[in-house]
């Protein structure tokens, strides 16, 4: 994990390097006021400012960016300089920003971090991560903590499985909650079922890592009310239904909602939103043995519905259920989940723009805007009510799949059904991962919905 500190410096070493940055617009201005040799150079590379270009210069390093600033705008840079510069040269050295407006300054910072990310507990770091020198003018409590929840989503969904099961998921809870002085209660085992969480049990009984629902509360009880789900499978093996390897291989993300959830929830309490938070994440392993729920069993939920269990791989929604049942019992004005639930979400609109679902067409309507303005971009899709009769039983009240393409509208239909009162809800179908690897987003766990929905709440509260 990348520590914060080692990214940024409060002041400039004995080597220090010019970063200019520029755009296509402001770049002609910047190369009048250069050497000869520097002009020269820049016509022969046929740099022009071009967002994501960075060349070499003597003393210095030119980064090209786009307008407005990305919050991934300088990780280009960054990848440059590890590449071209020796470790012991960027340990020793630092980097300052030229030709940042102040208004740009937050997502310098954060560009620039997001990029020198790395996930090193099982391997040795590389040495490669430059520092850049800290800008008075930029609020640094703001960046930090930002690019802490980022890492923290990183962090929890990247660390295998067998380093982070229900137990481990409930550490992350409980560090984060003594860090702000939040209250953390926990429901185990077998008082799942004596206080009436039966869907949460029934998934995680067939793991010796025992199922558990986290229960974190902050802020001030008279605030409006803001509850946020994070689904926290911690391994998804699929159960009797068991996946194939190519679809097992990544199920260690599959509590990506619940990191999403901590590190939200880490956002809103650092920024000291005022809204009476609680999180809620229901954690397991959906495993196999003789204590496994079978295809065909039928269970009674916490809110009375009964629910026949036709696929043991569509495990994320029967104890999301159960705990969207509960966060409505003490009635939120907002309630949102996270959860990497359906593979149909990534057919329709790929790995990096989560497809989400709300009751409140104004809402969705807000939430979509600002994930744009917030690079972190989210789709509606339709809670379209005829399709409820997929989620039609012969035997139950609902079945929790079946089978025909388009589950995450079926999926997000079932979890409605388990609504009580009238919150507004917002259902994220996210993926919580990065295959490809880009400039600030490394392969491994990603933030997808993160950053607008702390946006939203900002904006609202």
């Amino acid at each position: 994990m990348t520590n914060f500190s080692s990214l940024f410096l409060d002041k400039k070493r004995k080597t220090d390097i010019a970063l200019h940055v520029v755009t296509e617009k402001s770049f002609p201005g910047w190369l009048k006021k250069q050497s000869a040799d520097v002009k020269a150079g820049m016509k022969n590379l046929g740099f022009t400012g071009r967002a994501g270009a960075v060349v070499l210069i003597p003393g210095g390093v030119v980064a090209g960016v786009g307008t407005p600033f990305s919050i991934y705008a300088l990780s280009p840079a960054v990848d440059y300089i590890r590449r071209n510069f020796a470790a012991d040269f960027i340990k020793g050295a630092s980097f300052s920003l030229h030709g940042v407006d102040a208004k740009d300054l937050e997502n310098a910072f954060t560009s620039w971090a997001l990029a020198g990310y790395e996930f090193t507990p099982y391997k040795k770091p590389s040495g490669k991560t430059p520092a850049l020198v800290w800008n008075k003018k930029a609020d640094k409590k703001r960046v930090r903590t930002l690019i802490e929840s980022i890492f923290m989503v990183r962090d929890l969904v990247t660390t295998p499985s067998n380093d982070m099961g229900p137990g481990e998921i409930e550490v992350a809870a409980r560090k984060l909650a003594g860090a702000h002085k939040a209250k953390i209660s926990v429901i185990k085992d077998k008082d799942l079922l004596t206080k009436n969480f039966p869907l949460i049990y029934a998934v995680g009984d067939g793991s010796p890592r025992r199922p558990r629902l986290i229960d974190i509360n902050w802020g001030n009880p008279n605030s409006p009310k803001v509850t946020i789900v994070g689904k926290g499978v911690a391994f998804d093996t699929g159960g009797l239904n068991l996946k194939p390897t190519g679809n097992m291989a990544l199920m260690k993300k599959d509590m990506g909602g619940a990191a999403h959830a901590l590190a939200l929830a880490h956002l809103i309490m650092s920024a000291k939103l005022k809204v009476r938070l609680r999180i809620l994440i229901p954690a397991v392993e959906n495993s196999v043995d003789g204590h496994s729920f079978r295809p065909g069993d039928v269970f009674k939920s916490r809110k009375g519905l009964t629910v026949e269990n036709t696929n043991t791989d569509a495990e994320g929604r029967l104890i999301l259920a159960d705990t969207l049942t509960y966060a409505c019992e003490s009635k939120p004005g907002l309630l949102i989940d996270f959860a990497t639930l359906t593979g149909s979400a990534r057919a329709a609109l790929g790995p990096d723009i989560p497809a989400f679902f709300s009751n409140n067409e104004k809402l969705a309507e807000q939430l979509k805007k600002i994930s744009f303005t917030s690079e972190d971009p989210l789709w509606p899709m339709p809670l379209w009510q005829p399709y409820n009769i997929h989620n039609n039983s012969a035997v139950a009240d609902m079945q929790n799949s079946s089978g025909v393409p388009g589950d995450l509208m079926y999926s997000a239909l079932f979890l409605e059904r388990f609504l009580t009162g009238k919150p507004d809800w917002v259902h994220i179908d996210t993926y919580a991962w990065e295959h490809i690897g880009k400039p600030g987003r490394p392969r491994g766990g990603a933030d997808c919905g993160l950053r607008a929905v702390f946006a939203l709440l900002e904006e609202k509260y």
